[in-house]
């Protein structure tokens, strides 16, 4: 079926840790109150010095050690990001030239926002059995730095989200299974930020939350579809991690006991692309996610964009 095989994971955070409390001193808001309503308890954000090319050159490395694999042997690497140091080079292109990756392979970003470190994956799949790259290994992050965005002044979005990156390292598996699902619902008003007119996010987060709750499920159940496979017979489900109550709620919807989902936004937030990444990279080094298991991952955020893969461990 040429399917991804995970072959190594990694993370990086920044260094300035942040919890409710330290917003409960400037807001109006409480660790309860946003405990109960998301399950977030603290967030990094970037110091001085940090950037979000920083971060994902950290989740790269430790991403190619575990798996392995010597930078001359990757062949793509892909950023999944919306808040890249710069608008060009892509940040992609900063990855290789601190690494070291050959000058034949092929760097680029995407931004799907949430959705994007998903998209990327299939977008990797897709360029690896075209036959074209100059490697049999792809690199694909999830790096943001959303602390650049951020309103400290608006307590319905600055609490919410996180720095961070995370990194995977795969290939092709012809033994993988494997299928893909996307969807956008083109929507400026409901998340949206970063330009010249609105350079803050801002979020309707009761739409967020609808959205989320509607799409998911369904985007879910038609991965399983199209791969041929029940919920039982994946070992792990690990969704964008942007609320727990959205999280438990999809579960509800797919009958499913919220303990099967994958949750983290309790130590990181909402990280947006470098979310799904980070969970797969803890669960790896804690020994949750075990060679041979099978994974499926689905995002959702801005654009609006959802999407859902599988992959094997």
């Amino acid at each position: 079926m040429n399917g991804l095989q995970l072959l190594g994971t990694g993370r990086c955070l920044p260094s300035r840790r942040v919890t409710n409390e330290d917003f409960a001193r400037t807001l109006d808001t409480s660790d309860a109150w946003i405990t109960e309503r998301t399950g977030i308890r603290q967030r990094y954000f970037c110091a001085e010095g940090e950037t979000a090319v920083s971060l994902a050159v950290g989740a790269a490395r430790q991403a190619l050690e575990d798996a392995d694999v010597q930078p001359g042997q990757v062949g793509l690497c892909i950023a999944a990001t919306f808040t890249a140091d710069r608008r060009t080079p892509a940040l992609a292109c900063e990855v290789q030239a601190a690494l070291g990756l050959p000058q034949t392979a092929l760097c680029l970003d995407i931004n799907a926002a949430c959705t994007g470190f998903v998209a990327a994956l299939e977008t990797a799949r897709c360029l690896l059995l075209g036959g074209q790259l100059a490697g049999p290994y792809a690199l694909v992050l999830g790096a943001e730095k959303i602390s650049s965005l951020l309103d400290f002044s608006d307590r319905s979005t600055c609490v919410l989200f996180g720095d961070g990156a995370g990194a995977a390292v795969v290939r092709l598996d012809p033994q993988a299974p494997w299928a893909a699902v996307f969807g956008t619902r083109g929507d400026g008003q409901v998340l949206h930020g970063g330009g010249p007119e609105d350079p803050y996010l801002a979020m309707d987060g009761r739409a967020v939350f609808r959205f989320a709750v509607e799409t998911v499920p369904v985007c879910i159940r038609a991965v399983l579809d199209k791969a041929g496979l029940t919920l039982d017979a994946v070992d792990h489900l690990v969704l964008h991690q942007a609320n727990s109550r959205i999280i438990h709620s999809i579960a509800k919807k797919l009958e499913q006991a919220p303990a099967r989902f994958y949750e983290n936004m309790q130590r990181y937030g909402n990280t947006s692309a470098a979310s799904i990444p980070i969970a797969l990279d803890e669960m790896r080094r804690a020994g949750q996610l075990c060679p041979g298991q099978t994974v499926l991952c689905a995002g959702f955020g801005a654009g609006l964009t959802w999407g859902g893969v599988l992959l094997r461990a």
